[in-house]
């Protein structure tokens, strides 16, 4: 036993002082076999110790968990022996027995530390342990026992893994095997049951460092487990970026080839439309970027493409316009004017409907969202005559027909735009010249007083008298008299075309 110490003691001291090795978390799985040898714990008081005769080969299998815990599931092959114990003479027996045993087990390893180059655990399981008792002690059991079976068996212990490489670590371990039964020695009392203690050494194979990179996409093995990616595929998801450069550069999903749902593929975005594959709108105009591209065939990196002052999603979705043409409806007039500084139609040539476009009522300055000024008005003057209004011989009197033939000239004369009347009196050649023309006066006014009186304004009238001065006929007859005793009408006025 001191030698053996002394042997580990110098291992121990030798990797301790070496650092040249990758660290020992780096292994998500290793496996290895160990040589133990066994020093019985039964009832009997003199075992023979550690000997050839007793010993374990042990095969394991170890997961990692955790930083801090791994799960190992092992199984062995092995021989316990020592000599028998007289308990009536409290002196060693004269026979020995010698049991075989297969161990079945599972532990879970706590590493506590994060050391270069040796990793110390502690380890507790369970398992079951199938035994066999070949040479029997010479002493009887004072209790039935039997030969062979089947047991519970709790293993507990320490040790230490040594690195020789990054590939092959030594293994250290000493530990306390405890079992459920007391036939192992082939001898049963009340006291305890049987066990045995072991102290071995074996080698361990590190499967792949979970510090690799086998892929070369810029993660680790141990980074890809986590993240659920796979560490034999740079590009998990198959959108054309590496994992690595999702995670640490572009802050996507490896496991999802299209991270921001905008119908482009991460690796598209990035290298042929230059837009962001984390923000499925990365122009932020309305619009997500698959959409623009593959639908719209608008720029994803501008929010207005055709430059008409209106984003493309408030084309698209809100005004219908098309967002590739800054003018849609081709009327002169970009989208962005008509629907921001004139609020017209911009899907309309002529908004208002009036036969002239948009935009050229914009550029002559008319509205164009009043059709009536899309037609430049003409305006003609005009002109129009009544009937006369006829008199008695010196008289400026109206009579009955004359008031009819007023009524109609008022009913005429209202709907005329911007008009105006013109009133002549006239008298026949009878009597003085002066008396005449005072009489002409007398009878123009009263046909101007009864016009006003309908309604007509004042100030459009204009009256004039000619006495006997402008008769209509000769004034050789009483016919022609009678029709040279009058008043004239007549109106201008304006008229569109």
């Amino acid at each position: 036993m001191n030698k053996l110490s002394l042997v580990l003691f110098v291992v121990f001291l030798t990797f301790l002082s070496t650092n040249s090795f990758a660290q020992f978390k780096e292994f998500g799985l290793k496996g290895g076999i160990q040589v133990n040898g066994a020093l019985s714990a039964t009832e009997f008081e003199d075992d023979n110790g550690i000997a050839l005769s007793s010993y374990l080969f042990r095969a394991f299998l170890r997961f990692e968990l955790s930083k801090y815990f791994n799960a190992e599931l092992g199984a062995g092959y092995g021989n316990l022996s020592g000599d028998d114990f007289n308990y009536t003479t409290m002196k060693k027996g004269t026979g020995e027995y010698s049991t075989s045993i297969i161990p079945i087990d599972a532990r879970l390893l706590y590493t506590p530390f994060d050391l270069e180059s040796w990793n110390p655990y502690f380890y507790a399981g369970i398992g079951l342990m199938n035994y066999n008792v070949g040479t029997k002690p010479g002493v009887v059991s004072p209790k039935p026992v039997e030969a062979d079976g089947w047991t519970a068996v709790i293993p507990i212990g320490l040790g230490t893994e040594i690195k020789l490489s990054d590939e092959v670590l030594l293994d250290l371990s000493v530990g306390l095997n405890y079992s459920m039964t007391e036939n192992i020695n082939f001898y049963k009392i009340v006291e305890f049951n049987d066990g045995y203690f072991n102290i071995g050494a074996g080698i361990t194979f590190t499967g792949e460092s979970m510090n690799s990179d086998k892929d070369k996409d810029g993660l680790t093995k141990r980074e890809e487990l986590e993240l659920g990616t796979d560490p034999n595929n740079p590009d998990t998801d198959g959108d054309g970026l590496n994992d690595g450069a999702e995670v640490k550069q572009y802050n996507t999903d490896p496991k999802n080839p299209d991270s921001d749902g905008d119908g482009l593929k991460d690796g598209e975005e990035v290298f042929t439309y230059k837009t962001n594959p984390a923000k499925a709108d990365t122009d932020g105009d309305g619009l997500n970027d698959g959409d623009e591209i593959l639908k719209f065939k608008t720029d994803p990196l501008k929010v207005d493409t055709d430059g008409d002052g209106l984003k493309d999603g408030e084309e698209v979705l809100k005004y219908k316009t098309d967002p590739l043409k800054a003018d849609t409806d081709g009327d002169g007039l970009n989208d962005g004017e008509e629907v921001m500084k004139h609020k017209t139609d911009p899907l309309k040539v002529d908004t208002d409907g009036g036969s002239v476009g948009d935009g050229v009522e914009v550029k002559r300055g008319t509205n164009p969202l009043d059709p009536s000024d899309d037609v430049p008005v003409v305006v003609v003057d005009k002109e129009q005559s009544f009937d006369m209004v006829w008199f008695a011989l010196n008289s400026y009197k109206l009579s009955k027909t004359a008031k009819t033939t007023l009524d109609n000239v008022y009913g005429v004369f209202a709907k005329l735009e911007d008009a105006k009347l013109y009133l002549s009196g006239h008298a026949c050649a009878l009597g003085p010249d002066d008396y005449n023309m005072k009489l002409s006066t007398r009878r123009v006014n009263a046909v101007k007083d009864y016009l006003v009186k309908k309604g007509i304004n004042a100030a459009v009238i204009t009256t004039e008298s000619f006495g006997e001065t402008k008769p209509a006929f000769p004034n050789d007859n009483e016919k022609n008299r009678s029709k040279n005793r009058r008043v004239e009408i007549k109106a201008t006025y304006k008229e569109k075309k």
